[in-house]
This record gives C-alpha cells, sequence and structure tokens, in this order.
C-alpha cells in the first residue's frame, strides 16, 4: 500500500489504467481508453451474494473467496483491460483515514513513516508497526503540518491483494473508497462529500486537492437498510459534517456531493436526508461523461473508479 495517500492528488504520478472497486453488493471494473489522448472510459459491474464480503479491521474481510475473484474476473474481462497493473479501492471500513498534525516531519519518507507510526500506535485498534501506512502532507499553517495518514491492517491488505492476484492482476495500487472518490471531484473551493456503504458511511471535506475533514462511521451490523435506525446513524453522521463545514469554514455548502447505492436521486428520496435540517441540495458524485457501460451497471456506486482513474 506504499504511496497511497499520495495518490489522493490528481496530479501525482500516473496510477494504473485499470481499477475496480471491492464493494458488499459487487465489483465495479474501469479501464481507460488504450489511447491517452482520449478521456473515455469503460465501466463493468459483477454482483456479489449477501455477506460474502464484510468490511473491516479483522480478517476474513472475504467470506466467499472464490465468488469473489470470480467477480473480479468477471467485471475486468467485461472491461477489455490489456494491462494486468491494477488499483483495487477497497472500502473506507477495512481501513482508517486520519488528518493529523505534526509540528515537523523528517525530510527522508522512510524516518517520516517511523514517526507516523509512533503517531498511530495508540489511535487505531491493530498492529501499527505491520501495518501499511502511508502519508501526504495536506498543508502547513503557523509552523504546523497538516498530514493525510492512511493505514491498513497487513492481513487486510494481504486479502484483497491476494483475490486482485488470484483473478490475474498485479495490485499496483490501493485507495480506500472516499480517498478514490475525492481524487475525481473537480478542484476549486471547499467541497462537502458523502460515501455511502452498505456498513459504513464517510463523509469528506476537500478544498482543492487538500483533505480538510475525512471521517467514517461504521453502521451498525444489525440494523438492516433503510430502518429509521439505521436512517437516523447516517443522518447523525451527516448532520456533524454540515456542522463542521459551516463552523470551520464559516459557510454554508451549495451541494452536498454524494455517491451511494442509487445516488442522488435514491438520497433525496430517503428518510436519512428527510432528518438533515436545511440540508444542501444533492450532487451525484462520478457519473462519467461518456463512459461506455459493458454491463449494467447500479447508479451511484461508480465514483470510486472512476475517481480512481481521474489522473489518466
Amino acid at each position: 500500500m506504499a504511496g497511497v495517500a499520495d495518490k489522493f492528488k490528481t496530479g501525482s504520478a500516473a496510477r494504473p489504467r485499470v481499477a475496480c472497486e471491492v464493494r458488499p453488493e459487487g465489483v465495479i471494473a474501469g479501464r481507460a481508453s488504450h489511447d491517452k489522448r482520449k478521456a473515455d472510459t469503460v465501466l463493468a459491474y459483477a454482483p456479489l451474494a449477501a455477506r460474502a464480503l464484510t468490511p473491516g479491521l479483522k480478517t476474513p474481510n472475504v467470506a466467499d473467496r472464490t465468488a469473489l475473484v470470480s467477480a473480479l474476473e468477471t467485471a475486468l474481462s467485461a472491461t477489455n483491460a490489456r494491462d494486468r497493473d491494477l488499483t483495487i479501492v477497497v472500502p473506507d471500513a477495512a481501513a482508517r483515514v486520519l488528518l493529523l498534525d505534526f509540528d515537523t516531519l523528517p525530510a527522508k519518507r522512510q524516518e517520516a513513516i517511523s514517526v507516523v507510526r509512533f503517531r498511530l500506535r495508540k489511535m487505531v485498534p491493530f498492529d501499527v508497526d505491520t501495518a501499511a501506512v502511508s502519508y501526504q502532507v495536506m498543508g502547513q499553517k503557523a509552523n504546523q503540518l497538516s498530514v493525510l495518514v492512511t493505514v491498513m491492517p497487513a492481513d487486510v491488505l494481504a486479502e484483497y491483494e491476494g483475490v486482485a492476484r488470484e483473478a490475474g492482476y498485479q495490485p499496483g495500487a490501493v485507495l480506500p473508497a472516499t480517498l478514490a472518490v475525492a481524487a475525481g471531484l473537480d478542484g476549486g473551493g471547499a467541497t462537502l462529500l458523502v460515501n455511502q456503504m452498505r456498513s459504513s458511511v464517510t463523509t469528506a471535506v476537500t478544498s482543492g486537492d487538500e483533505m480538510l475533514l475525512h471521517r467514517t462511521v461504521d453502521l451498525s451490523a444489525d440494523l438492516p437498510p433503510g430502518s429509521p435506525a439505521r436512517d437516523e446513524e447516517i443522518a447523525q453522521a451527516v448532520i456533524t459534517a454540515l456542522a463542521w463545514y459551516e463552523d470551520t469554514l464559516r459557510a454554508t455548502p451549495a451541494k452536498l456531493h454524494y455517491a451511494g447505492p442509487g445516488g442522488a436521486q435514491a438520497a433525496r428520496l430517503s428518510r436519512w436526508l428527510r432528518l438533515v435540517d436545511a440540508a444542501p441540495a444533492i450532487a451525484d458524485v462520478g457519473i462519467p461523461t461518456g463512459a461506455t457501460m459493458a454491463t449494467d451497471v447500479p447508479a451511484g456506486i461508480t465514483a470510486g473508479v472512476t475517481g480512481a482513474l481521474a489522473s489518466q
């Protein structure tokens, strides 16, 4: 997972031209144009049975390895991908993304990683010394560095990389889902993002290439999607992010950029949105212009893959 957080910026070194997002409901695959002068993307989807994938910080995440390998093969094959190097977009629940402040960091990256690991030891519930860790300096103010840190348990990372290899691909980069989605946002002013999955909801605020807020809430496993209690959990996560945006930026977001099953249309009809007072207008994220759908792809869940391919 070396360099995961570095890949947040769309102007960074090019990632593989093939990407897939692994979600509990299925695998979304994408291939950037073979001709680098063209911007078109091919997308495909292969579903997974319920409980085949249960994202989290402990193994196993993959309950049905055969099914996941098959879904990867099916979706990636449908894109007619020639390259075997692959960006894997993993669920936010399988990693932790934190924004930390440091007075300074060593100039040598390996020494800086050691400092970051030391800071993480009391912040995450798994072995930091063996975990995959990456960081990206977001900004510097008043002799203080704001650093985006991504950390993922080694055995969980090995699961996702292992199924990719079994499907015949070589993991070239690994991105937590919301970092991938954010990579596809248009630069400019501040943006409020909500990325919903079956097992978690992540809220983020970006400004240009800088991540200002990233917060993942693991949803209660015993609450079915669409239940009042589940909707209250999602609504509270969004309310908290809205309050942070308004208090920190002294402004109200014009839009709430949404990625999740059903897309913005489903979000507008949801109970959780009605629980958010004065909610901004909902806008879809990751709707690719001119993309070719090689299979039926459910609405609202392409943003991770299109973001992962955004620098191509």
